[in-house]
């Protein structure tokens, strides 16, 4: 059986839900993001003329676009939406996917005798600007790496059908950076022997691509061709992460104490980057000698950096722990989660902390957890 894969994308997000509450946004270059020294979470069309793009720093993005109206983010609201669009969605098709807190896979595959695939994800995407009130783009091929590059060629509010017979047309004049596992180090390595284009990229042989960029290079080659076997993964929302430890001996050595929970959290932040994950809520738990429990909890900006909830984590112990008795635990648990791109909390973080998350990740995904972590984590006196 051929298959049906759906990508949906709602368009500039964050910015089409400020729209949607305050009309007077409509038409103006409008840029969301956290401060002046913080960078570009979103962006409309408007601003983007003038070459604003995301995770582009505050200060570059108004040198470039210095009428552009500047709005924090309202990330409740984001949260909320993006649940609104998946109910509407998950409530009419067999399959569905929640890639990130904006963009969904459907599988449709067998649906076209009942009613037309693309006549069906149609009438999705008008029910999701209906129902919620903000615009969506799709595109419907045969697997999840051509209708995603399809959603993209078709915004803003595009409606895209890529059929069989059309697949290797429509790829081949493309960039090899609409491949969506093409960064700028792989773009940049197959830029200088004169792969610019997918078709180039398509005709290459597959063993010279896997000597250059690795394991990777099948992959690559597979999706240049329009080849893609991944499934549709049916959405389930994971609700919380979490981690704590029972001592041996009970304690109270404060100093010690908040050397562990700011370990876990350095240990859960880096799993929330993993998995795609950002947080809206910290929960510490203290359970003392006698089996008394306490829990204090905080709603913060959806993040995943660790320098944010480390510190909620331990001004939660200090409320927490009130009494001068030993523990025998203490626990951390991240909640309030919503799926989402790799990506730090674009609306409090520096360009340059956004980097150095990315560089201490590298290091751990090479060298392992222990590999390196903040000072305040290690035990130095081991």
């Amino acid at each position: 059986m051929n298959r049906s894969i759906v990508h949906m994308d709602l368009d500039t997000f964050f910015v089409s839900c400020e729209r949607r509450n305050n009309s007077k946004l409509n038409g103006i270059p409008l840029i969301i993001g956290g401060g002046d020294r913080g960078v570009v979470a979103s962006c409309s069309y408007e601003a983007r003329k003038f070459g604003v793009r995301s995770a582009m720093p505050i200060r570059m993005a108004l040198r470039l676009c210095p009428d552009a109206k500047v709005i924090r983010g309202d990330h409740e609201l984001y949260s909320n939406l993006s649940h609104t669009v998946t109910e509407i969605i998950q409530e009419r098709v067999p399959v569905m996917e929640k890639a990130s807190i904006d963009e969904f896979y459907l599988d449709l595959s067998g649906m076209d005798k009942f009613f037309g695939c693309y006549q069906w994800t149609k009438e999705i995407a008008s029910a999701v600007t209906k129902e919620a009130g903000l615009p969506i783009s799709f595109a419907l091929s045969a697997n999840k790496t051509v209708s995603k590059i399809g959603t993209g060629e078709s915004k803003p509010v595009g409606r895209l059908e890529i059929k069989d017979l059309d697949i290797r047309p429509f790829l081949n004049p493309l960039s090899i950076k609409k491949i969506p596992m093409v960064g700028d180090k792989t773009f940049q390595l197959l830029s200088r022997i004169g792969i610019r284009t997918i078709h180039t990229l398509s005709e290459m042989p597959v063993l010279v691509l896997q000597q250059m960029i690795g394991v990777n290079g099948k992959e690559l080659w597979k999706k240049a061709n329009g080849i893609d076997e991944n499934p549709v993964v049916p959405y389930s929302e994971r609700k919380s992460i979490s981690t704590e430890r029972t001592f041996t001996n009970d304690t109270m050595d404060v100093v010690e104490l908040k050397r562990l929970i700011s370990g876990m959290a350095e240990q859960l932040a880096y799993q929330l980057r993993q998995e795609k994950w950002l947080t809206s809520t910290v929960v510490v738990k203290i359970r003392y000698a006698n089996f008394d429990t306490e829990t204090k909890q905080c709603k913060v900006s959806y993040t995943s950096a660790d320098h944010t909830l480390s510190r909620v984590a331990l001004e939660l112990f200090n409320k927490a722990y009130t009494r001068r008795m030993r523990l025998r635990l203490v626990g951390l648990r991240f909640t309030g989660l919503v799926h989402g791109n790799h990506q730090m909390n674009l609306f409090e973080d520096t360009e340059q902390q956004m980097n150095l998350y990315q560089t201490m990740d590298y290091l751990k995904n090479r060298f392992g957890m222990g590999a390196l972590g903040r000072a305040s984590g290690f035990d130095f006196e081991k």
